[in-house]
């Protein structure tokens, strides 16, 4: 189970873990919380642009999800249907139904549900330092966490985690190559330092290079949100070193799995 704040994120951070556990025949269910009506029209029209219309976004944004949930063989798709909180320093956060504002202990008791329907060996959220400072990453890691202690079918449990390293080594090889290659976005210092940390914390690596190609249509899914972004302007060669391995912290196990480790489900077969 990957509990993910907006319809695109299961596609960015765990669409490689999705697509290949799948292919091995387990069963995947992904948590969507929110309902993203706070993302881009087509045209880049933005919250608070004329024109802008959350229930059009949020329409669409529900079919793309569909779209990339078939792309990544996800075999349930649960949407708790909250209010997207937008961006830290937007006004919309201060919604009372934001879902950044909802009770921690109401969407927690939710997830927690979810967790005894479908009795998961596995839950995926973000990780709890926000290295992403967007309200609703933030809130999905401490609903998850919350609802794992309401329950105790989940035998293993991890962080998503970018790894520093990995990030230089594309930025190193986007500027051999040159010409016209994407530009990586500028991190803060402050981001830098957040990504030393958990570069420190990662224990676990998973190989998802055979489902780079899914990973990338999946995102592309997403035209709505990520047409134009850096991560479907990169070649495939630079795209499957940017996403052919994806990195988590291993928060909690009771299988007494050996650290480091290169399967989530280490410990369970």
């Amino acid at each position: 189970m990957a509990v993910h704040a907006h319809p695109d994120d299961e596609s960015s951070s765990t669409g490689g873990v999705l697509a290949r556990y799948a292919s091995e025949g387990v069963q995947t269910v992904l948590v969507t919380c929110t309902n993203g009506e706070l993302g881009d029209l087509p045209g880049g029209i933005k919250p608070g642009d004329l024109g802008h219309d959350e229930a059009a976004v949020a329409a669409l944004r529900r079919r793309e999800l569909d779209a990339a949930c078939r792309l990544l063989d996800v075999t349930h798709l649960e949407l708790l249907g909250y209010q997207d909180s937008g961006m830290v320093d937007w006004e919309y956060k201060d919604r009372p139904n934001a879902f950044c504002n909802i009770e921690t202990e109401v969407a927690a008791a939710r997830v927690a549900e979810l967790i005894e329907r479908y009795r998961p060996d596995v839950v995926v959220t973000y990780d709890d330092s926000a290295a992403y400072n967007h309200p609703d990453h933030v809130k999905a890691s401490e609903v998850t966490r919350a609802a794992l202690e309401l329950t105790s079918v989940p035998k293993k449990f991890y962080f998503t985690a970018m790894s520093r390293r990995n990030w230089d080594k594309i930025r190193t090889v986007l500027e051999e190559k040159g010409g016209d290659m994407p530009e990586l976005p500028t991190l803060s210092p402050e981001m830098m330092q957040k990504l030393d940390e958990l570069e420190a914390r990662i224990q676990t690596t998973v190989d998802v290079h055979p489902f780079a190609a899914t990973k990338r249509a999946a995102l592309a899914a997403h035209a709505s949100q990520l047409d134009g972004s850096f991560f479907t302007k990169f070649p495939p060669d630079v795209f499957d070193l940017a996403f052919g391995q994806e990195t988590f912290i291993r928060v909690s196990d009771t299988t007494g799995a050996s650290l480091p480790e290169t399967d989530l489900f280490a410990g369970l077969r």
